[in-house]
């Protein structure tokens, strides 16, 4: 005797029925089906947060904030030196955009979302020349590359700039170095390295950088005061060599 096995498919209206097996197997495609189309979906990333050394806000520009032109001091004489600024530089690791931070000693971190409007080099030198400039020891601050010349130049570089979860609560910390060379000689007249800790507010890029912003000004202060002090000493020393020649031997 010969036994036919036939499977239905009964259809009732605009519905289909489908026998265990099938509907198992459509299910399954389905799944895979949508888990392909979300593994061809790009991610979205987040978008970046910018910050500046000038204002201490998120920014959405991409550009740099103007450089300021520094007027005369109010109390520099005509016969005052002129001050040349040459554009900082930066220690490696410290020379881009990127925000550091440090969770061991020694051991560099970036922020993965959050970062500088430019390098921090490009921010500070705008910032000196003001700083320097409103001290009124010089008869004028330029910055170069400048057709104007000046009779002492200021070369400056960024050894640190990072946040530090080394403690709680985090710093900031900022170190500069900052070298007077007489023009006509090339030669040295004053150096210094200037460090400055500001405690963060907050726990987080935003309050690093505000606390970054807070460093640098102190920083600045001090580079003020230390650039009018060479000025002095550098115009005394001039006047009392021109005084030995030009008086009686």
């Amino acid at each position: 005797m010969k036994t036919e096995m036939t499977t239905e498919i009964k259809t009732a209206g605009a519905g289909t029925f489908l026998p265990h097996g099938w509907r198992l197997g459509a299910a399954g495609l389905s799944l895979a089906l949508v888990c392909g189309c979300g593994a061809l979906t790009p991610a979205v990333a987040p978008h970046p947060n910018f910050y500046s050394l000038d204002v201490a806000l998120t920014v959405n520009a991409g550009t740099a904030p103007p450089a300021r032109s520094a007027q005369p001091g109010p109390g520099a004489a005509v016969t005052a030196p002129t001050l040349t600024v040459s554009p900082p530089h930066a220690a490696a690791g410290f020379d881009s955009r990127r925000i550091v931070y440090m969770r061991r000693a020694g051991q560099l971190e970036y922020f993965a979302h959050n970062e500088w409007i430019d390098t921090p080099a490009r921010m500070l030198a705008p910032l000196i020349v003001a700083a320097v400039g409103s001290g009124g020891a010089f008869h004028a601050v330029v910055q170069t590359p400048s057709p104007a010349g000046g009779e002492i130049r200021l070369d400056t570089e960024i050894l640190r700039l990072q946040h530090e979860f080394l403690q709680a609560p985090s710093r900031v910390r900022f170190t500069l170095r900052a070298y007077l060379v007489e023009s006509a000689t090339r030669r040295v007249i004053a150096s210094r390295e200037f460090d400055d800790t500001v405690p963060a507010a907050t726990e987080d890029p935003h309050g690093g950088v505000v606390a970054a912003n807070r460093a640098v000004q102190n920083v600045l202060e001090a580079l003020s005061a230390f650039c009018a002090e060479a000025a002095r000493n550098a115009q005394i020393g001039k006047w009392t060599t021109a005084a030995r020649l030009d008086g009686p031997y």
